[in-house]
């Protein structure tokens, strides 16, 4: 006969050994990330379906825990993101992952350290209607109603040129000199009654229908990581035909380029042309154009005062084709009603002293189209 003692020590070891199991699955986890390219994904933020890792562990459902690379050991800034709904959608973390190599984040419970803001995005009602948003390596904004009918208006994306990771859309707004170089950097891109630094409209016989500025704005994350945000625009006449669009901005912190989805709603045609524009400088400077790749880059002419800033988009459709006028490089390309227009454009500043001369600039388009094209690969499994 068994002994009863030993009968509750063998049962109390296996609840405890099972438990012990039970509490490791619920408590840590391994994220494998892979870079199977002779690419650095450097201080690159990627995406981890929310869902597949909830499947995994109800730490993550309960927001109580935090992400160590597990070669370093060091705390990896993340976020939650929602993307506007009302549950998260994706787990956004920032890591860097050299060619050829792989890289365990685990992911043990317990509270985060506090994350350093990286990205911020907000209307600016006192300087009617602007919209703004910004990373630790640059800056843009955006023009609103408000504007319309000043000597001020402007139709394209603005560039804030940037020698620090700190946010300061909000001190440049408050000083009311943002085209004054604090020490931090300043406006001085030029945009006027052109697309700017890249931004996208209809075209028919070479002529581009500029829309109104937009009329409503709606935020669908805003930081750390990364910031998302809605743009839409009141109907205005196409050729004859009546088009309505919706803009989706998203910037990921560590980036120079800003994710830009454009929806277009219009009657009668299948497809509509666009053009995606960068502002031409009347004195000569540098440019980039690949077809192939989805490439177009502009290292504009030199400011005597205020440096150097480079321009650039990144298409992931076919291009159809190049053209330059005398005040834009324009990328012409077809949209339909049913899939948005999904491009990348953004810029760098020399004085930033991270890309200094459009030799480095373009490099950095053709990296991240490269990174595009061949994302790092997940994989999720128990610690």
């Amino acid at each position: 006969m068994l002994n009863p003692v030993k009968l509750y020590l063998s049962l109390f070891f296996i609840l405890l050994f099972n438990c012990c199991v039970f509490a490791q699955k619920e408590n840590s986890l391994a994220i494998l990330i892979s870079n199977s390219t002779p690419i650095l994904f450097e201080e690159y933020v990627i995406n981890i379906p929310w869902t597949a890792v909830v499947e995994k562990s109800s730490l993550v459902a309960k927001f109580d825990f935090r992400l160590i690379d597990d070669s370093t050991q060091k705390e990896l800034p993340y976020q939650i993101e929602f993307r506007g709904q009302p549950s998260p959608q994706q787990l956004l973390v920032q890591i860097s992952v050299p060619p050829h190599a792989k890289k365990v984040i685990r992911l043990e419970k317990g509270s985060h350290s506090p994350f350093m803001t990286k990205t911020f995005c907000r209307y600016v009602p006192e300087r009617k209607d602007d919209f703004a948003w910004e990373n630790d390596r640059i800056a843009f904004r955006m023009y609103g109603k408000a504007l319309e009918g000043t000597k001020e208006n402007a139709n394209g994306i603005d560039v804030w040129v940037k020698r620090t990771d700190q946010m300061v859309i909000n001190n440049r707004y408050q000083r009311g000199e943002y085209h004054i170089d604090h020490g931090d950097g300043m406006d001085y891109y030029h945009v006027g009654l052109s697309l700017g630094a890249g931004n996208i409209a209809p075209i028919i016989d070479d002529s581009i229908y500029y829309p109104t500025n937009y009329r409503t704005w709606e935020i669908l994350d805003n930081g750390p990581l990364r910031s998302t945000f809605r743009l839409t625009y009141d109907a205005w006449n196409v050729a004859g035909k009546k088009v309505t669009m919706t803009k989706t901005v998203t910037l990921d912190a560590g980036m120079q380029l800003s994710r830009v989805e454009t929806a277009y709603a219009y009657d009668m045609v299948d497809t509509l042309p666009v053009a995606i524009g960068i502002t031409r400088r009347k004195d000569p400077g540098t440019v980039l154009f690949d077809l192939s790749l989805g490439l177009m880059g502009y290292w504009e002419p030199s400011h005597l005062q205020h440096g150097t800033t480079g321009v650039g988009c990144i298409f992931l459709q076919p291009v159809a084709d190049i053209k330059i006028t005398n005040n834009h490089f324009l990328a012409l390309l077809k949209t339909n009603k049913q899939t948005p227009l999904v491009y990348y454009t953004g810029a760098a500043w020399d004085k930033a002293k991270r890309i200094t001369d459009s030799s480095a600039w373009f490099n950095y388009l053709t990296i991240i189209k490269q990174q595009l094209a061949n994302p790092l690969q997940i994989a999720i499994s128990p610690f």
